[in-house]
């Protein structure tokens, strides 16, 4: 069984690094840090030019029609350059729940926007600052309303439309909301990566509609987190091997005692344990990636282990470039802290590590317990 990428996929990848290499460079980033712009709407729109946020969208709906091998191919390179643009909420999140679960007419309103750039879309679970618990959910839909507070919601502040998760008749279930409808409050939030914007929406009598199935809400919620793990877990990947890289090449160019301070066992400890856990959570990203891409039955599982060695690997790889930097490391003329704040935002997007512990968990004893032979009778 081959998991490497396809010629074809590898060339994707090497445009997509040119073209954030030049629209997404540090110093892009850095923009957003110093204004008070959510994104980077240049880049987004150069996404979309690209096909990039229509890479999943079928063509019949204006999309590239590629499938998602190629779409953790670009969140890869987006990862290595944490690109502060949009892209996760629409693409991993919204289009992901409108291709389980959306009506044909939802669908073509939708996605032909979403291709050419010119709708973005959010993913409103959360109700606080609580991992995502539907068993927890307090919004409310009734009579085709929501009524609820979502907080936080990735790029809920710059969406124009969101999939929310609310209480009905049914149980959990799953709404299509337009957010310049009626009853629409939004609010900017802080947090620690301010490249990517977080909001809190307020819904008050808003009109939506059902998406899915009624009552279907919990089993869509859990399908949706697994494709997107894989895809964020990509993420996290690129920009676990940018970190990586950033540390190796400042302990190649940083002298003390008359010697590169890579060739300190310390620093050889540290760039070593770093590249063996970004190496071991890519390995577990493929494992997911080919899961996702032909819907096997080990995606559960796949996503689970994807999820939690990436956004390990990310972390301790964002954190150990500061301290290969030593105390340079630590101020805003480096670049380190793009990482770590970003490593830090994609490590509580689909919720903890420790959510995500206990759900590998119970998915690797499930599928022990359904492979053991039954009990022969005494």
């Amino acid at each position: 069984m081959n998991f490497d990428f396809s010629p074809d996929q590898k060339a994707l990848r090497d445009q997509a690094r040119k073209f954030l290499g030049e629209h997404a460079s540090s110093t892009r980033v850095r923009r957003i840090l110093d204004t008070d712009a959510p994104y980077d709407t240049l880049l987004w729109q150069g996404m979309a030019e690209m096909g990039w946020t229509g890479t999943a969208i079928p063509e019949s709906y204006g999309g590239a029609g590629f499938g998602h091998l190629e779409l953790c191919v670009l969140a890869e390179e987006m990862g290595r350059c944490v690109a502060p643009a949009p892209f996760a909420s629409t693409v991993y999140l919204a289009t992901e729940a409108l291709l389980l679960a959306g009506s044909e007419a939802q669908k073509r309103r939708w996605f032909p926007r979403v291709a050419a750039g010119e709708a973005i879309g959010c993913f409103a679970l959360a109700e606080g600052p609580e991992a995502p618990a539907i068993e927890s959910l307090g919004t409310m839909a009734q009579g085709g309303a929501l009524t609820g507070t979502k907080a936080p919601v990735l790029d809920g502040d710059v969406a124009n439309f969101a999939v929310v998760a609310a209480r009905d008749g049914d149980g959990v279930s799953l709404y299509l909301a337009d957010l310049s409808a009626t009853g629409v409050t939004r609010a900017a939030l802080k947090t620690v990566d301010p490249t990517r914007s977080v909001a809190r929406i307020t819904f008050t009598s808003t009109p939506a509609e059902p998406l899915g199935e009624p009552g279907a809400g919990a089993a869509l919620i859990e399908r949706l987190f697994d494709r997107a793990a894989v895809l964020v877990a990509f993420e996290q990947v690129g920009g676990g091997q940018a970190a990586l890289e950033m540390a190796r090449d400042y302990a190649m160019g940083r002298f003390a005692f008359g010697r590169p301070i890579a060739s300190f066992q310390a620093i050889k400890h540290k760039l070593a344990d770093m590249y063996v856990a970004v190496e071991l959570a890519r390995s577990n990203a493929y494992y997911g990636a080919w899961a996702l891409s032909t819907d096997a039955p080990e995606l559960p599982v796949a996503a689970a282990a994807a999820r939690v060695s990436a956004s390990e690997a990310y972390f301790h790889a964002a954190k150990e470039n500061i301290q290969t930097h030593g105390g340079m490391g630590f101020t805003w003329e480096f670049d380190c802290h793009l990482h770590y704040r970003r490593a830090k935002l994609l490590g509580l997007l689909l919720g903890g590590v420790p959510r995500w512990k206990d759900l590998l968990i119970a998915r690797l004893e499930a599928r022990a317990d359904a492979a053991a032979p039954a009990a022969s009778p005494a």
